[in-house]
């Protein structure tokens, strides 16, 4: 599959307890309004609830041209940005994406902070997982869309399990590295080229 003739929307989305002010969501906004300032970007700040973040993007790209839109998702943010490309048959593109954050997540329930302001405080709430369960897609129905970066070092996912899922999809399988991706500015070519930027 080509990528896109014209990319024209970029979608971000974030991980547990990140931000818009990750530093990979940052530097792709750079670079976006530095060479391609015609793309539009979103990157927005998603609620704790699954459910709510799911609809709140749902709601934002409602309007969006489904050729020419592309989403980029980080961690849990990649099982967001999976959910988004099976609904819109757009092109994706998967940092050390989470692969079953129901259960990986469930630990996780009661009071959390945020990364990058952690005064910022919020409920992880039990009925969440639920919610994640529903918004699992277990199967890709066009694997080539999907471009996955996975790191071996990443010291909170498993990659085995990341690479299982996305094993027919192009992308990178990094030796070393970590669960941030330190060094995504030099991963970030091979991104750009897929999702046709």
């Amino acid at each position: 599959m080509n990528a896109p003739a014209h990319t024209t929307h970029l979608l971000y989305l974030h991980g547990f307890r990140s931000s818009p002010q990750s530093a990979k969501a940052r530097q792709m906004q750079a670079w976006v309004q530095a060479q391609r300032p015609d793309v539009h970007w979103w990157c927005p700040q998603l609620p704790p609830s699954p459910k709510e973040a799911m609809a709140l993007v749902a709601q934002g790209i409602a309007a969006w041209p489904r050729e020419s839109m592309v989403t980029v998702g980080s961690s849990l943010g990649g099982f967001y940005a999976t959910w988004v490309a099976e609904r819109t048959g757009c092109r994706a593109a998967l940092l050390n994406p989470a692969i079953d954050p129901a259960r990986d997540l469930a630990k996780y329930i009661g009071e959390q902070s945020s990364w990058h302001n952690p005064q910022d405080h919020f409920f992880f709430r039990a009925e969440f997982v639920d919610e994640l369960r529903v918004l699992a897609r277990p199967t890709l129905t066009q694997p080539e869309r999907y471009f996955a970066l996975i790191c071996k070092g990443d010291e909170v996912l498993d990659w085995r399990e990341m690479h299982g899922k996305y094993a027919a999809c192009p992308g990178l399988l990094l030796e070393g590295g970590d669960h941030a991706i330190s060094d995504f500015a030099q991963h970030l070519p091979a991104v750009l080229r897929h999702l046709g930027l």
